[in-house]
């Protein structure tokens, strides 16, 4: 009896307790837009499981997510904008400057953002449950230790890259003697053949800074207590499988996480919606609204890309002979010289009721959910091959720097759902309008081989939406992290195998 009353009680005193705190999960993006809207859609699907999320920045990039905050506020959302403070002047890349010694300095400075990190991490009441940092910000690695918070690491690549990249360098392939090396050499442990150039991984990263950068974010990568990728296992499975077993450590495949994003007024927001642009979104969709279904071809190269006038025309020139219907999306630095501003008005008015230009911003993902895009000419930034496949539009690859050869070559070889634009996937060389003409023509074409291209892309679309439907293998994935945190607040979690064999 006296066991019975014992028991009794503690059973009252557990019902009477107080339930755990939310976990807390604080945030830590790379500047710049597209490392920063994925960990944006990322804070998005936390808080809607329960969690509370703080998304760190610096004061310029704050502003450009005010939007964030407010939608938040407006939901009642425990979603906040920290602000870490950091000189303006080097806060952020503008478009055009995407080459390395840029990427190399806004990396070595964001290592100033440690001793305000850390400070934050020490003056909340209660510690965070984790922090997801960038895998660019290394720097996270030092501060997570120190404050003794676990640390998951975010590829914003497609996983395919960061399993090539991983096997590389455990075989010594990144290793480069500062001769041009071109020739194709097999990654070694890879699930499918994959051939690559020493030049094409690291010629460009040969100074001292770059390799010390180089290894300190590898050093992030191995001391990480997991990681968290924008993927699902129906389009990457073997590659999380392999790559978790490369690390030793818990993958979280969580993707596509815009898939869960169905606010329509954020959708139509999404990514640089303060610049300015001379066609407004209402006025594109009412365009495409009057094509045929799967027509038009949708052309945009990302954010940092920034073509000269000489490749701007072609372009233009190759769109023209494909005899296809487009929208081309040209940014206002690419057209500052007078030359460039008339010769695209003269293609307009040429391609008028066939061609649509918009000069600036335009939301990607509205253009892309469109039943009249059929095919999306690309940089192959690994955000875009995500939105487009999920909506099964496959794609014209035209790689210019880091990942995008790889994830070329993955959409191409591998899945099946891309046209290279130079003929064959590899290292990247002057593309003139034949290229262009002869990849849209092939992409957008009626025969069987273009007809299975679109099955596949289909199928993949469906397998998205699959993963982040309720039961899917992302939706699963990301119940399972949270839980783990609220339950223990530690990351000794199943691995993908036990989650999804």
């Amino acid at each position: 009896m006296a066991h019975t009353e014992t028991t009794e009680k503690s059973m009252i005193l557990m019902s009477s307790a107080a339930p755990p705190p939310p976990p807390h999960f604080v945030l830590i993006p790379l500047i710049g837009q597209g490392h920063t809207i994925p960990m944006v859609d990322l804070a998005y699907l936390l808080v809607e499981r329960g969690a509370r999320v703080s998304l760190v920045t610096t004061p310029v990039n704050a502003a450009r997510l005010q939007g964030v905050a407010d939608r938040a506020r407006r939901a009642m959302q425990p979603l906040e904008i920290v602000e870490l403070p950091f000189p303006p002047a080097d806060d952020g890349l503008s478009p055009g400057s995407a080459n390395v010694d840029n990427f190399l300095r806004l990396f070595l400075d964001l290592y100033r953002l440690a001793g305000p990190l850390e400070a934050y991490l020490r003056a909340l009441p209660r510690r965070p449950s984790c922090i997801i940092s960038d895998s660019c910000n290394p720097w996270t690695a030092g501060v997570a230790r120190s404050v003794g918070v676990p640390r998951l690491f975010f590829h914003v690549a497609s996983c395919f890259y960061s399993l090539c990249k991983l096997k590389a360098a455990t075989h010594g392939l990144l290793l480069h003697d500062g001769n041009k090396d071109d020739a194709y050499v097999e990654v070694p442990g890879m699930p499918v053949r994959v051939e690559v150039t020493k030049d094409s991984w690291s010629s460009s990263y040969t100074t001292p800074e770059w390799e010390a950068f180089v290894e300190d974010a590898r050093d992030g990568m191995r001391t990480a207590d997991g990681a968290v990728l924008n993927t699902f296992l129906g389009l990457e499975g073997q590659f999380v499988k392999c790559f978790e077993a490369a690390l030793g450590k818990p993958v979280w495949a969580l993707g596509p996480f815009f898939l869960n994003n169905r606010d329509e007024d954020a959708v139509a927001t999404r990514g640089d919606k303060d610049k300015p642009s001379a066609v407004d979104q209402d006025a594109v969709t009412a365009w495409l609204d009057a094509m045929d279904e799967s027509a038009v071809t949708y052309v945009s190269f990302g954010s940092l890309v920034r073509m000269p006038p000489e490749q701007l025309y072609e372009v233009g020139h190759g769109l023209v002979d494909s005899g296809k219907p487009f929208v081309w999306v040209v940014k206002e630095s690419e057209t500052a010289s007078p030359e460039a501003r008339e010769w695209l008005q003269a293609l307009e008015a040429r391609t008028a009721g066939r061609g649509l230009v918009v000069r600036g911003w335009v939301s990607q993902l509205a253009i892309l959910s469109h039943r009249a895009i059929g095919g999306f000419v690309t940089h192959c930034g690994w955000n875009s091959l995500l939105e487009s496949v999920a909506h099964g539009v496959p794609v014209v690859t035209w790689p210019h720097f880091g990942d995008q050869f790889l994830n070329e070559q993955l959409v191409v070889e591998v899945l099946g759902v891309g046209v290279p634009v130079r003929g064959a996937a590899g290292p990247v060389v002057p593309v003139v309008r034949e290229h262009i003409e002869r990849a849209v023509s092939e992409l957008m074409g009626g025969g069987a081989v273009a007809q299975e291209r679109r099955r596949k892309c289909k199928e993949f679309g469906e397998r998205a939406h699959t993963a982040v439907a309720k039961g899917g293998s992302s939706h699963e994935n990301l119940t399972q992290l949270v839980h783990s945190f609220v339950r223990s607040g530690s990351t000794e979690q199943q691995t993908t195998q036990d989650r999804n064999c």
